[in-house]
């Protein structure tokens, strides 16, 4: 049951109500360019950027499928005052339950009786007799009624006004909602002013006054931004009013209508009301540091005040209402919770009557998942049968999906994965290519305390590896920079004691050193499996393993390679994943919702960026980080996980070098160089994560440069902004509070600091997060290239497990890797977070009423076409066979920075944001 419950929580078939943002139109892969669908049934808010949005046809434009409405005539103007309209785009559900349908009927017919929704314009200006801001009468928007059966995702309606001449322009518009269910508006366009047009990117849900109070209407600010010193007199009390709702009170439990941002620990990961062996210790502290989540303020758990009691999914966990996913988005999830439980189910009822299936007889078995899927021995078949009666119709009718996609890495070449070549090709343009270093000492050291682990100096010496470098030396290979390694030693070393008491878990702290060939390839030379010292002289704390010289020694280096991509894999998904591009953002974004207005020019750079994740992360506390989630039950460290991300964070994260060229430089690959394109040159020049990333690197970086530069013409404009300052200030202070202290922190002083500060973000939430997301399944679905985790040790010979390998190597290396439930579960995991949904929104793709300022659209515009650029020559390289790290027989391009995709599990796109 614990398996299936596991199962049943891992795959998401949507949350609560529909999503924050609006739906986008399918992107089309390999078109060379940004393109969006018609509003033939999504919408095209989405545009290539720099594009002019037609305004006075709108309405005509958006509406689908309108249903007849009545005329409403235009109050006829006064000389002395103006005749405006309000064209209000409101964004529906596609599918709605009965009750939804009724409520939705109710709705439209209250409004015909007066329970309407009401719209006021406020002026920019202020009117000198009453002190605030000029106001417009409130009017009904009219046509809800009327267009109560319109099947259109999209339907507009109007509201009319007549103003005094002198109003000034339109700044906000506020909007109350007097029916019984919220509903989503996605832009309001104000027309009839002499000023022009004025565009409202609402993109947000508008709660009930049962909700929200009859005093307290919706705020939506038009697209003009402004720096706070440069707000127009008419809406400063509406700017602070706005974000003093959305920083709350700080008490009491969060509703899931609710639109306040605040921090809190992560103190929800476990559930001790369940029992010993349930809880889990808190992250966010002195004990354990780490970044801060999103404040949900659930009643404590019996067992331990200090804990919040958890909600489980399917119940919605708290994120204000606009991170919410859009209907699309839930949609694709949906999709992967059918997906999960028929892929799923068979292996759990297979493992359940047939102990002797938990693990694999050969590598046919894993084959035949991409081949025939899970098909059942007629006498199994017949067991299950008499228990489980629909067991043969499924298998019967779900074929197909008991079948697994075969993953990219062995679509090309089959038996790749064995090859040293392809192994050490992973670390540069595998799923996790950001820990791979240049080697400066010989021999390695570690950095932990030799009193608790023994001798730093790793046991790998020269005479090891000498007979691999090429006739070199091993000074003259330093000195020349051929030799790399991958170091997870210090990293695994203090929870091996704890990970290794656990069942079925077995795990080394492992040092891989490489040798780069005159061809530009790596080639693995030494292998390092590191256990802590049980005695003075222990044989078994540190082996080194070479290539392999005979059939055994084949096997044992096999098997030493798998223990290295089971540390990779776990340093993969629980630092450089979910640490430095999930956790470690979520600060920034809830300051920046908390802090700067959505009128802040900073705030509209940021806020594609920002999209989605804050409800991933909140899923992944229910599901994925979790005691006894997804990631404890398929990574070696199990209940360990979360404690070594602490650790992480702790000892190793730093802002100031998660940007890409200051990680580059960090780890001995890269050098600076200002004659380079980039500024920096590459010691292993085919290096296809960095090639590549320093192209959107820096496209990034010219982007933010220009856009500071078009608002911030001084240091002194940076360090006068008080929202701008505010907002980094508590994302350090409030949101990373353990590292506050900490020197190294970026400086906030001159536009120079800011644009570097937003590149690194952007970076990180976009390019970054797409290089260590998306190739997951395509790189990772198949189990024996990369287990997540190992259940044996290498054996040693003599013992009776050195036995069993040297009489059936297949089996003894096949069961020290997971199970059948195991795998697929971790498969099927992995299958959703490589899918890109329909609604993504790509790097270089923005709203197209995002912003009302042409300098920032002119400099938007020309990101996007760098971004296409970059594109381009991404593809150039993997047709470019003197790249052999991408191209070649077998060898899979590398596409995880080409910026588009199209829907699904593509191994390529870069989305904006942290959206899986």
């Amino acid at each position: 049951m614990a398996s299936m419950e596991l199962v049943g929580r891992a795959f998401l078939r949507g949350s609560a109500g529909p999503a924050a943002a609006a739906p986008r139109g399918a992107r089309e892969r390999g078109s060379g360019g940004l393109c969006f669908a018609s509003l033939g049934g999504r919408s095209t808010a989405r545009r290539t950027l720099g594009a002019k949005a037609p305004v006075g046809a709108l309405a005509e434009r958006v509406v689908l499928s309108p249903a007849p409405a009545e005329r409403v005539a235009r109050p006829e103007a006064h000389p002395q005052s103006v005749a405006a309209r309000a064209v209000v785009t409101v964004r529906r559900k596609r599918k709605e339950d009965t009750k939804g349908r009724v409520a939705e009927q109710v709705d439209a017919y209250a409004d015909r009786v007066g329970r309407s929704v009401l719209l006021e314009l406020v002026s920019t200006e202020t009117d000198p007799r009453k002190g605030g801001p000029k106001k417009s009468k409130k009017s009904k928007l009219v046509g809800w009624f009327e267009k109560r059966d319109v099947k259109a995702e999209l339907v507009v309606y109007t509201a009319e006004f007549t103003v005094d001449a002198a109003f000034g322009e339109p700044g906000a518009v506020t909007v109350l909602n007097r029916h019984q269910r919220e509903f989503f508006i996605e832009s309001i366009v104000v027309e009839g002013f002499p000023s022009g047009p004025a565009h409202f990117a609402c993109r947000s849900w508008v709660q009930p006054t049962r909700v929200s109070g009859s005093n307290n209407p919706r705020v939506f600010f038009s697209n003009r931004p402004y720096l706070p010193s440069k707000t127009p007199p008419g809406l400063r009390e509406l700017r602070r009013r706005e974000l003093k709702e959305l920083r709350g009170s700080g008490t009491g439990e969060r509703k899931t209508t609710d639109r306040a941002y605040d921090y809190d620990l992560y103190n929800d990961l476990g559930n001790p009301d369940k029992g010993p062996g349930f809880e889990r210790p808190f992250l966010g502290g002195e004990k354990m540091p780490y970044p801060r989540r999103m404040r949900t303020a659930r009643p404590s758990t019996v067992t331990d005040v200090d804990a919040e009691s958890r909600l489980e999914y399917p119940a919605p966990i708290y994120v204000s209402r606009d991170e919410e996913f859009e209907e699309g988005k839930n949609e694709m999830i949906s999709d992967g919770a059918i997906k999960a439980l028929l892929h799923n189910f068979m292996p759990l009822l297979v493992s359940s009557v047939s102990p002797d299936s938990r693990d694999f007889a050969g590598f046919h078995d894993v084959d035949n998942l991409f081949k025939e899927g899970l098909r059942l021995k007629q006498a199994l078949h017949d067991q299950l049968f008499q228990k489980i009666p629909f067991v043969r119709k499924i298998q019967e009718n779900s074929e197909g999906l008991l079948r697994y996609d075969t993953p990219d890495i062995i679509k090309k070449d089959k038996f790749a994965w064995l090859r040293d070549d392809e192994f050490a090709r992973q670390a540069l343009a595998g799923i996790n290519p950001v820990n791979i270093e240049r080697l400066k000492v010989f021999p390695p050291v570690s950095k932990l305390d030799p009193a608790v682990y023994g001798p730093p100096e790793s046991a790998i010496t020269e005479e090891h590896i000498i007979g691999s470098l090429d006739g070199m030396s091993v000074q003259q290979a330093l000195e020349e920079n051929k030799l790399y390694m991958l170091d997870y030693h210090d990293i695994f070393m203090p929870f091996l004691d704890r990970i290794n008491s656990l069942d079925g878990r077995k795990a080394y702290g492992t040092r891989t050193l490489f040798f780069l060939t005159a061809g530009g390839t790596l080639k693995p030379i030494a292998i390092e499996l590191c256990l802590p010292p049980m005695t003075e002289d222990c044989k078994r704390a540190k082996q080194v393993f070479t290539p392999p010289a005979d059939a055994t020694s084949i096997w044992l280096w096999q098997l030493a390679k798998a223990h290295v991509c089971s540390n990779d894999a776990g340093v993969h998904q629980l630092i450089n994943h979910w640490l430095r591009t999930h956790a470690c953002m979520e600060p920034f974004i809830i300051a920046a919702h908390r802090q700067m207005s959505a009128m802040h020019p900073i705030f509209k750079l940021l806020k594609p960026h920002m999209r989605y994740t804050l409800k991933i992360n909140a899923l992944a506390r229910q599901i994925l980080i979790n005691g006894d989630g997804v990631i404890e039950s398929g990574f070696t460290p199990g209940r360990y996980c979360m404690e070594m991300s602490s650790f992480a964070y702790d000892n190793l994260w730093r802002l100031d070098q998660e940007g890409l060229p200051a990680d580059l430089i960090r780890r001995g690959m890269a050098v600076e160089d200002a004659s380079q394109p980039h500024g920096l040159r590459l010691l292993i020049e085919d290096y296809p994560y960095a090639t590549d990333g320093l192209l959107l690197w820096s496209a990034i970086s010219r982007w933010c440069e220009a856009y500071v530069a078009a608002y911030y013409p001084s240091d002194e404009a940076v360090q006068a902004d008080y929202e701008l300052q505010s907002w980094y200030t508590e994302a350090v202070q409030s949101g990373h509070p353990d590292k506050r202290d900490a020197p190294w922190w970026p400086r906030m002083s001159t536009p120079g600091d800011l644009a570097s500060i937003l590149t690194t973000l952007v970076w990180l939430c976009s390019a970054q997060h797409a290089a260590l997301n998306f190739g997951q399944y395509p790189l990772g679905g198949y189990i024996p290239n990369r287990p997540p985790l190992m259940r044996r040790l290498v054996p040693v010979e003599g013992d009776a497990e050195y036995d069993h390998l040297v009489a059936d190597p297949h089996r003894f290396y096949l069961s020290a890797l997971p199970g059948l439930t195991q795998t697929t579960t971790f498969m099927t995991v992995i299958d959703t977070l490589s899918t890109h949904s329909a609604d993504e929104e790509y790097l270089g793709e923005r709203p197209e009423d995002w912003t009302a300022d042409p300098a920032a659209l002119a400099a938007a515009s020309e990101f996007a076409a760098e971004v296409r650029r970059a594109e381009e020559e991404i593809e150039r390289r993997n047709a470019d066979p003197a790249r052999r790290n991408r191209c070649g027989a077998g060898v899979l391009p590398y596409e995880l920075m080409a910026p588009s995709s199209g829907p699904g599990i593509t191994a390529r796109g870069v989305p904006n944001s942290v959206t899986i």
